[in-house]
């Protein structure tokens, strides 16, 4: 039998029970909608964070208390909550003497309640240096950032985001106001322009931006700082001022040996590569997992072409005294198979290329995210293949089951 002739049988085969048939094909159909589904929210998620990353700034540098653990996807020692005391003034001015730095600014944090009047918010506030508004491009819609003079006559002063803003003064002008900050009155100087999320999921438009000195001595008690932000001249190469960077913090921490480091230095790079591996390795656990709901259609598909080999054994054996052979049989079942699968791939490409554009004209039109469109080729792709590979794989065993039927026992089954 030529394989036109048995593609044409195999249609008529299925076009003849089409539920049966539509149903067989659903797992496929979810199964590829799934993989295209989860590969292209991954790579959307991706594309969103790493964008988020680079927007901050490309010759930015963060040192961070506690030595490497050994992988750089570990959380260091101090994002896990555990306090570090290495990084002081001192480095911040040993830093601030280098050439290939243009400036640097230490951070503290701490979550406290603010109010103003009958209203309040739990929140973040951030203790900062002057230069750390220009590091970061924080702008002011309304006020003024505080200087130098500010952190070093201990001013009580405060620049907001505009959720806080929100929050605690409603439509009021907040410039000039004074609210309280874990039982401290602060002056509210500068309202910060619209920031949305930013990097890690932080809401930079619900902050409280102090003095780092007051932040320090006054509302943690303490005299070390949570980590140090540094932007990098334009004229030196990332590398060599990350290696200055190094070299500075061992002499002031008396470190000879640099896998006894008591810090970390990351580049926008290393940020990057890191949020990169970790984004692919989610994207790759959720196409696997996807990618079961194929195996479970394929293993539906062979079920139902089981119950239809016993169904059609009359006619297999009506087939082969007329002299279809066994390569026959067997070829036109696996073709029906293959048709299943085939039929099923293309709804599941199309379900998944819908779903994939609904979501994203959600997220992006109605909640107003940052969302990136993607529907990665490789996605359909895969589901090309693994669809093929399935509809051969699991219609193999039917198929054989048909074609070994004996013709005389065939045409006795009742």
């Amino acid at each position: 039998m030529k394989s036109s002739d048995a593609f044409k049988t195999a249609g008529k085969s299925l076009t003849q029970a089409p539920m049966r048939s539509f149903l067989t094909m659903l797992g496929i159909i979810i199964g590829i909608a799934s993989v295209i589904l989860l590969m292209s929210l991954g790579s959307s998620a991706q594309k969103l964070i790493l964008e988020q990353v680079q927007s901050v700034g490309s010759n930015l540098m963060f040192v961070i208390p506690g030595g490497p653990s050994g992988s750089r996807l570990a959380s260091p020692a101090s994002v896990q909550g555990i306090i570090i005391k290495t990084l002081t003034e001192k480095d911040i001015d040993s830093l601030r003497g280098e050439p290939s730095i243009d400036a640097v600014t230490p951070e503290v944090r701490g979550q406290a309640r603010m109010v103003f009047e009958n209203n309040d918010s739990e929140t973040t506030y951030q203790g900062v240096s002057s230069e750390f508004f220009a590091i970061r491009d924080f702008k002011v819609v309304k006020g003024t950032i505080f200087t130098k003079r500010d952190e070093e006559t201990f001013n009580k002063v405060v620049v907001i985001g505009q959720k806080l803003a929100d929050d605690l003064f409603g439509a009021r002008d907040p410039i000039g106001k004074t609210m309280r900050i874990k039982n401290t009155n602060f002056q509210v100087i500068g309202l910060l322009e619209k920031k949305g999320v930013g990097p890690f999921g932080i809401d930079q438009d619900d902050l409280a931006i102090i003095p780092v000195t007051i932040a320090q001595k006054q509302l943690l008690g303490i005299d070390y700082f949570a980590a140090i932000t540094i932007q990098a001249k334009d004229v030196y190469n990332i590398d060599y001022t990350k290696k200055r960077v190094e070299t500075i913090l061992r002499l002031n921490h008396r470190i000879t040996d640099k896998s006894k480091d008591d810090f970390q230095v990351s580049t926008q790079e290393d940020a990057l590569a890191i949020l990169g591996d970790i984004t692919g390795i989610l994207t790759a656990f959720l196409t696997a997992i996807a990618s079961i709901s194929l195996v479970v259609g394929g293993i539906g598909i062979m079920n139902i072409m089981l119950v239809s080999v016993i169904e059609r054994t009359r006619e297999i054996g009506l087939r082969k005294a007329l002299g279809a052979t066994n390569g026959d049989i067997m070829k036109q079942f696996l073709y029906e198979a293959v048709i299943l699968t085939f039929f099923g791939g293309v709804i599941g490409i199309l379900s998944g290329g819908a779903l994939v554009t609904i979501i994203y004209f959600i997220l992006v039109n109605l909640l107003s995210t940052g969302w990136f469109f993607s529907l990665p080729i490789t996605s359909i792709v895969i589901s090309v293949v693994v669809a093929t590979v399935t509809g051969v794989i699991f219609g193999i065993y039917p198929a054989r089951k048909a074609a070994k039927k004996n013709p005389i026992d065939a045409l006795r089954y009742e």
